[in-house]
C-alpha cells in the first residue's frame, strides 16, 4: 500500500503521552466502582428478569445493598454470602429481594475465603458461557470465510425489532456485511436495561437482551442462506455500558459502540462514572471477541473538521490506550473517524484522504471505522450521492475496514430500503473498480497530503502533551474536545459512583483480565504467524512504534 511519510518519533511520543494519560486516569479512579459495574457482576452470575413493576432484578439487588449501606464491599461479596448461607442460586436470591422481605444484613456470617472461592466459580461459569458464544462466531467464520477489504456497515432504526429484522435481512441480501441496530433516542441516559422484545422506539430500537437474541437468530438464518457470516452491531455505551456489554457477549454480537468520551461530550454523562464503566465493559468485549467502535467522528459534527482534525487523532491515541489497559488487542479496536469537511473547501478530498491514510498507518492492525458525510448533506440527493462516492473512494484506497455507508437521503428522512440498496450498490461498484488502486500509487513527497498529515500529527502531539500535563479530567472541563465543556462533578450518573471498601470483591475483573491478556497474546502470535515479523508495519527507516511494542523501536 502507498504510504505517507510520517515522523515516526512524533508518533511514538504521541502514543507514549496517551499511555501516560490513561495510566493517570485509571490510577485516579481505581479505588471506585459504580452501580453499573455491580449490576454487571449480577448479570454475569445469570441474574435476569423483572419484578411485577417492571424493574430489572439486578437494579433491585443493587438498590437494596445501597439502602443497607453495604455496596462498598461489592455485589460479589454479598451475593456469595447470601447464596452460601441460604443454599440458593443468585437468581433465587434476587427473586427474594423482589419479594421485599429480605435483608442482606441479617444473613449468617460466612468465611471470606469461602465467598471468594464461590465468586471465582461464578466468574469461571460466565467466562465459559462467553467463550462458547465466541467459539460459535469463529466456527461460522471458518465455515463461510471472511472477505478482505471494507465491511459494508448499514443501519436499521425502525423502533420495532420485528420490522428491524425484515430490513436487516433485506440489507444482508443486498450485500451488507454488518447490520447496526440503532438504539432508541435517550436510552443511553436510562440507568437500567429494558427487558424483553420491544416494538416502540424513537429514532431506533431498544437495546435489550431479547432484541439482541432475536436479531442474532435472524442474521444467522440469512447467513446460512447467503453462505456468509453477517455481523451484528449495537451499543454498549451510556449509563449501562458494561451491562449491555454482557448482554452482547452472551448473545454473540460482533461489534459494539463503546466510548466514554462520546458519552461525556454528547450525552453529558459524568466523566468519573462512565470511565469506570468503560474499563469493565471493554474487558468484557475483549474476552468476547467483540470489535468496539469509538466515537471520535462525532467531534466533527460540532467542531470544524478541517480545524479540529487533530482532536480526532488525539482521541484515537487515547482510546487505543484505554483499550490496551483493558486487555483488548488492536484487532478489536474499531477506532472512529469521519469524512466531514465542507465540500466547498478547496482540496477537501486531499485533506480527507490524508486524514484517513494517516489513521490507517498509525493504527495498522485496528479495524478502523470510517464514517460517511453527514454534517454537509442537504436535500440535494444527487450531490449527496457524489459526496458518498468520494467517501467510498477514500475508504477503499486507504484500506479502511468498517465502512459505514452514507445515504443519499441522509438530510431528508430516515432512509428507505431502496436508498440503502443504492448506497450498497455505490460502495460495491467503487470497491470493485478501485480494488488495487491503493497498491498502485505513491504519495508526492512534501505534497499537500504529506504536509497536511504532518500538520495534524504535530497538533495532536501538542494536544496530548497538554492533556498529559493537565490531566484528562481538566482537559474535558476546558472543552478541548469538540468545543464542549463538561465539569468533573457534573453530568448524569455521578450518584452511582462509590468508593470501594478494603475488602471489596469482584472476582470477575481478575479472571476476565487474565483471559483478556491470554487473548491478546494469542492474537498477536497469530498475526505474526500469518504476516511474518516484517508485517508489523514498523519499517526501519520510519521508526514508528506499533501498539504491540512497549516503547519506540526501529
Amino acid at each position: 500500500m502507498a504510504e505517507l511519510h510520517l515522523d515516526g518519533q512524533k508518533v511514538c511520543e504521541a502514543r507514549e503521552a496517551a499511555a501516560a494519560i490513561v495510566r493517570q486516569t485509571v490510577e485516579e479512579l481505581d479505588d471506585r466502582s459504580t452501580v453499573t459495574v455491580e449490576r454487571t457482576v449480577l448479570r454475569l452470575m445469570g441474574i435476569d428478569g423483572i419484578n411485577d413493576a417492571g424493574v430489572p432484578l439486578p437494579n433491585l439487588v443493587i438498590e437494596q445493598l445501597q439502602e443497607e449501606g453495604l455496596l462498598g464491599q461489592g455485589a460479589s461479596y454479598w451475593m456469595g454470602r447470601a447464596c452460601l448461607s441460604l443454599g440458593k442460586s443468585p437468581q433465587e436470591v434476587a427473586e427474594l429481594c423482589a419479594q421485599g422481605d429480605f435483608s442482606f444484613r441479617q444473613l449468617e456470617p460466612v468465611d471470606a475465603f469461602q465467598i471468594r472461592v464461590w465468586g471465582e466459580g461464578e466468574a469461571e461459569k460466565s467466562l465459559k458461557r462467553i467463550l462458547a458464544s465466541r467459539s460459535r462466531r469463529d466456527e461460522y467464520l471458518k465455515r463461510f470465510g471472511d472477505h478482505g477489504g471494507p465491511l459494508l456497515y448499514v443501519i436499521v432504526a425502525t423502533g420495532n425489532i420485528y420490522e428491524d429484522i425484515v430490513q436487516a435481512k433485506a440489507a444482508a441480501k443486498q450485500g451488507a456485511d454488518v447490520i447496526a441496530v440503532i438504539r432508541t433516542t435517550g436510552q443511553s441516559l436510562l440507568d437500567y436495561v429494558p427487558y424483553g422484545a420491544t416494538t416502540e422506539g424513537f429514532g431506533g430500537t431498544m437495546a435489550t437482551q431479547e432484541n439482541f437474541r432475536l436479531m442474532r437468530k435472524a442474521l444467522d438464518e440469512s447467513g446460512e442462506e447467503l453462505h456468509r457470516y453477517i455481523r451484528l452491531c449495537n451499543y454498549c455505551s451510556g449509563l449501562c455500558m458494561p451491562e449491555i456489554a454482557v448482554m452482547g457477549a452472551f448473545e454473540r454480537l460482533d461489534v459494539m459502540l463503546n466510548d466514554a468520551l462520546y458519552g461525556i461530550l454528547f450525552r453529558d454523562i459524568n466523566m468519573q462514572r462512565t470511565l469506570i464503566d468503560q474499563r469493565f465493559s471493554r474487558l468484557i468485549n475483549g474476552v468476547a471477541g467483540v470489535i468496539i467502535n469509538t466515537g471520535e467522528d462525532n467531534y466533527l459534527t460540532t467542531a470544524d473538521a478541517f480545524e479540529e482534525a487533530h482532536t480526532v487523532l488525539a482521541s484515537q491515541f487515547i482510546n487505543e490506550q484505554f483499550a490496551l489497559d483493558a486487555g483488548m488487542p488492536e484487532e478489536q479496536m474499531g477506532l472512529g473517524h469521519a469524512f466531514e469537511m465542507d465540500p466547498e473547501l478547496e482540496n477537501a478530498f486531499l485533506y480527507e484522504f490524508a486524514q484517513a491514510q494517516m489513521a490507517r498507518q498509525i493504527f495498522p492492525h485496528a479495524p478502523l471505522k470510517y464514517m460517511p458525510p453527514t454534517k454537509y448533506m442537504t436535500g440535494n440527493i444527487f450531490r449527496g450521492h457524489i459526496q458518498d462516492a468520494l467517501f467510498n473512494i477514500i475508504t477503499v484506497i486507504s484500506k479502511q475496514r468498517i465502512h459505514l455507508l452514507g445515504m443519499l437521503t441522509e438530510a431528508i428522512h430516515t432512509p428507505f430500503m431502496s436508498d440503502r440498496a443504492l448506497s450498497i450498490e455505490n460502495a460495491r461498484y467503487i470497491a470493485r473498480s478501485l480494488r488495487d488502486f491503493g497498491d498502485d500509487i505513491s504519495f508526492k513527497p512534501g505534497g499537500i497530503m504529506e504536509e497536511r498529515a504532518a500538520f495534524v500529527l504535530d497538533q495532536a502531539l501538542e494536544l496530548l502533551r497538554n492533556i498529559q500535563r493537565d490531566g484528562l479530567f481538566r482537559t474535558l472541563e476546558l472543552g478541548r474536545f469538540a468545543d464542549i465543556k463538561r465539569p468533573l462533578d457534573g453530568g448524569k450518573g455521578l450518584a452511582g459512583v462509590f468508593h470501594k471498601e478494603e475488602n471489596y470483591l469482584n472476582p470477575f475483573h481478575d479472571l476476565f483480565m487474565s483471559a483478556a491478556e491470554d487473548n491478546m497474546q494469542q492474537t498477536r502470535a497469530a498475526r505474526e504467524e500469518q504476516q511474518g515479523k516484517a508485517a508489523n508495519w514498523v519499517a526501519e527507516e520510519r521508526e514508528i512504534q506499533t501498539p504491540a511494542e512497549g516503547g519506540c523501536t526501529k
